[in-house]
């Protein structure tokens, strides 16, 4: 859609964006990972790892890749930000098996990405509990410099906090064409991140369930799109 690509200058330039938070900067990047310069750390959300086997083994055929393709996206991002610390903000496995799933190869890539670098699992619905053999740290949420992470956003008007949970999504209707694509979504208080998962979908932020996070006004969204990370006016979206 051309009014979701750039034309007139380096397609680098679009592939992350500045957000404020409570005072505090963030690179938030196309694939949907938030970069914390400040303490060299790079938050994702929603992982859910081995999704795809998930289904399977109830006859819903999925391909077997979303692991490995969710973690070469991961390393990818790690890679540019050169990441010291990654925060994975719960749900990272798909289910409470999952971990036994895992390939070798995809378990490897996992402690490859690892190596010199903190990880810290917050636990989420999804995954109350991270086996030990995916390495990192296991923590239920986390406080860095005033700001809260966590897998599930507080009910009511809460600030100071990062997380993930909801997998937002935003549909625009640009000259007769439909797009619907993951975001971020914002107040400026607090951020609910979309999910970094390969198989995964999403909750349209227009939906009755952002209503008591964020109330009706005053959001910010940053929609994810083929090229890069684009800031969008509210007026533009659409239900589904």
């Amino acid at each position: 859609m051309s009014s979701l690509r750039p034309e007139r200058f380096d397609l680098n330039d679009a592939r992350d964006q500045p957000l404020s938070l409570c005072g505090k900067a963030f690179r938030a990047h196309m694939s949907g990972a938030l970069y914390w310069p400040a303490e060299h750390a790079l938050i994702v959300s929603d992982l859910h790892l081995e999704k795809g086997s998930h289904y399977a083994a109830r006859g819903q055929m999925l391909p077997p890749y979303d692991t490995r393709e969710t973690l070469r996206k991961l390393a990818e991002v790690i890679d540019m930000y050169d990441a010291e610390t990654v925060i994975a903000l719960g749900d990272s496995l798909h289910d409470a098996t999952a971990a036994a799933r895992i390939d070798a190869a995809d378990l490897e890539t996992l402690a490859i990405l690892q190596d010199n670098r903190d990880w810290i699992w917050i636990t989420g619905n999804h995954d109350p509990d991270v086996a030990p053999i995916l390495g990192g740290h296991v923590l239920p949420g986390l406080t860095v410099e005033g700001l809260t992470l966590r897998h599930e956003p507080r009910a009511g008007a809460v600030t100071h906090e990062i997380a993930g949970h909801m997998h937002p999504a935003a549909r625009l209707v640009v000259h007769g064409t439909a797009l619907r694509r993951p975001c971020f979504i914002s107040n400026g208080l607090r951020l609910v991140m979309p999910a970094f998962g390969a198989f995964t979908g999403g909750l349209n932020i227009l939906d009755a369930a952002f209503e008591p996070l964020f109330g009706l006004d005053g959001v910010s969204v940053w929609m994810l799109g083929q090229e890069g990370l684009y800031p969008v006016a509210t007026r533009l979206l659409r239900d589904d």
